[in-house]
């Protein structure tokens, strides 16, 4: 190839050939970890104009941020590393886009096939990396033995597609890449892609006459219904008005979308009060959505006596085995078509019976978290929501702060609520936070300490290159939830499980240059909020909480829920 464009200029034409195509499929956003061999796919991003490029140093940030993106968005974002470990880090952001159903493009590169195998550095078998957890995966041509562009358009295409065919979520490309990883000096080559590429079919699939025959008798069959309305990618506002129609009532999610007013404002402590139930068990509970996050909603679910489930992204939502009917569809058209031939049996007593329990219930619960001088995770959850500017995202961590917002939230319009619980872990939130945030519009992010300190290299990259963030951050130096399950009883409950950490969150603050507020009065996080979201960039706003009041707080809310509903 003497005279000739080199292994890396060719390489550099391919990959602004595969990224041209990208972006007239609609890629606007792209991660970027350093690395040596992911050198003609960096200079590809980062020359092409129409790409934001978010660097990072660590892959697993980068996963969990273009994961964020890809939540908010609807649209797949693109992560990009080096060979070796680096790909490995991709893992945890792939099972979650995996079972979240968000669309992600992992580009991974390689060495070429003849250094695989033979102890070269920084090489492990990438081909099948992530197993199940990707929609498709593809290993990749070595750019100087496939130069023409269509093979590369044809990649992008496929790619593209199947992180978007319904359900959506990760796919893996494979890109192996031979020395000279550096172009010439001035080579560009391709890149300016301007096809006319038709998008793939998304959504989930549509109700036939059956399914809605089917959902309408199973709404005659008893008016002694409930809705519990899960984690759903989409709302669904039909939902509601045919729950009307049929005089069941709803307990909603904050992430269904779906928590808005006409539903139940305090529909997981009605469900978590045995002696409220033990009167009004319903005898079918229609399930759309996600499985429910708490105890009392999975409970709720099994002991139905009869189970059926809306499941649009296909999740098998269904723990405990007890769903006679599951419609796959679009929750949204299955209930518009069950609504023109659902019974309309207006208030009947087991409705005004929930709403009358619904409305002593919510008095108590804020009866309650208003008493209280010191802070408690419940109330930062309800004035939290309760504060958020319209329009504005709410990004909840797993474990507590989700179950928190669950029971403490007031149904209201015009707030977005995100959560991590397609596997339900902490890993990465602060990441998946920012690259939420990244997609535009107030985002504020409920964490826990244990959440931030996870990802706390997250925080000390991204708090002086953005986005705006604000963190409010209950710290109570530890795992609070272990002090309510069986392991509170160990003796080796502190060291295994709560962990405490001691650290200063100040002191990370300011080295990572974020802002850091104290709030030690519950009465004072709102203006907090106000400060923060005025000053910009990356905020944290730590509340302190002890150990024991976060266990006795939720006992007394219960206990108060009980003593009104008797």
């Amino acid at each position: 190839m003497s005279g000739g464009p080199t292994e890396g200029d060719v390489a550099l034409a391919c990959m602004r050939e595969l990224v041209g195509a990208l972006v007239a499929l609609g890629l606007t956003d792209a991660c970027v970890s350093p690395g040596s061999r992911s050198t003609p796919l960096a200079l590809a991003l980062a020359r092409d104009g129409r790409v934001r490029v978010h660097v990072h140093l660590d892959e697993r940030a980068a996963g969990f941020f273009a994961l964020g993106l890809g939540k908010a968005t609807g649209r797949p974002a693109a992560v990009a590393c080096t060979s070796g470990t680096a790909a490995a880090e991709l893992l945890p952001a792939a099972v979650e886009a995996h079972m979240a159903r968000v669309p992600l493009l992992l580009l991974t590169a390689d060495r070429p096939p003849e250094l695989r195998g033979v102890g070269a550095n920084q090489t492990i078998e990438q081909v099948g990396l992530y197993g199940g957890y990707v929609r498709w995966s593809h290993d990749a041509a070595v750019p100087g033995d496939r130069p023409d562009p269509g093979h590369w358009h044809g990649l992008a295409l496929e790619a593209w597609g199947r992180s978007l065919r319904h359900p959506p979520g990760p796919v893996h490309l494979n890109l192996p890449f031979r020395e000279p990883l550096v172009p010439s000096r001035g080579a560009r080559g391709g890149g300016d892609v301007r096809l006319a590429l038709g998008q793939p079919a998304t959504g989930p699939p549509q109700p036939t006459a059956e399914d809605a025959r089917d959902l309408v008798g199973l709404l005659g069959a008893s008016e002694r219904g409930l809705v519990l309305a899960g984690s759903l990618r989409a709302p669904a506002p039909a939902v509601l008005e045919l729950a009307e129609r049929a005089g069941w009532p709803v307990a909603a999610e904050p992430t269904s979308g779906l928590r808005v007013p006409g539903t139940l404002e305090a529909g997981q402590a009605l469900l978590g009060d045995q002696g409220f139930l033990a009167s009004h068990a319903p005898e079918i509970v229609l399930q759309v959505g996600a499985a429910p996050t708490s105890r009392a909603g999975l409970a709720a679910a099994a002991a139905a006596e009869r189970l059926a489930i809306v499941d649009p992204d296909d999740l098998v939502a269904d723990p405990h085995r007890r769903a006679e009917r599951r419609f796959v569809v679009d929750p949204e058209a299955l209930c518009r078509k069950a609504l023109t031939a659902a019974p309309a049996r207006g208030e009947t007593a087991w409705i005004r019976d929930w709403r009358a329990a619904d409305r002593r219930a919510r008095a108590a619960l804020d009866a309650a978290l208003d008493a209280w001088s010191e802070p408690s995770e419940p109330r930062i959850a309800r004035d939290v929501a309760g504060w958020m500017p319209e329009g504005g995202t709410l990004v909840v961590a797993s474990s507590l702060p989700v179950r928190d917002l669950d029971l403490a939230m007031r149904p209201r319009v015009g707030l977005r609520v995100l959560a991590n619980r397609g596997a339900g872990g902490i890993v990465g939130f602060v990441s998946t936070a920012l690259g939420i945030a990244a997609a535009g519009g107030p985002t504020v992010a409920r964490s826990g300490d244990l959440s931030l300190l996870h990802d706390v290299g997250s925080l000390l990259w991204r708090a002086r290159r953005g986005p705006d963030l604000v963190l409010v951050v209950p710290n109570n130096d530890g795992g609070a939830i272990f002090s309510m399950l069986p392991q509170r009883d160990l003796p080796e409950l502190e060291p295994l499980f709560v962990t405490p950490h001691g650290l200063d969150l100040a002191e990370i603050c300011r080295a990572a240059g974020a802002g850091h507020a104290l709030v030690l009065r519950a009465e004072d996080l709102r203006e907090a909020l106000e400060r923060a979201r005025a000053a910009g960039g990356l905020q944290v706003i730590e509340v302190p909480v002890e150990r024991s009041a976060t266990v006795r707080h939720r006992a007394e809310l219960h206990a108060a829920v009980a003593a009104a509903l008797r």
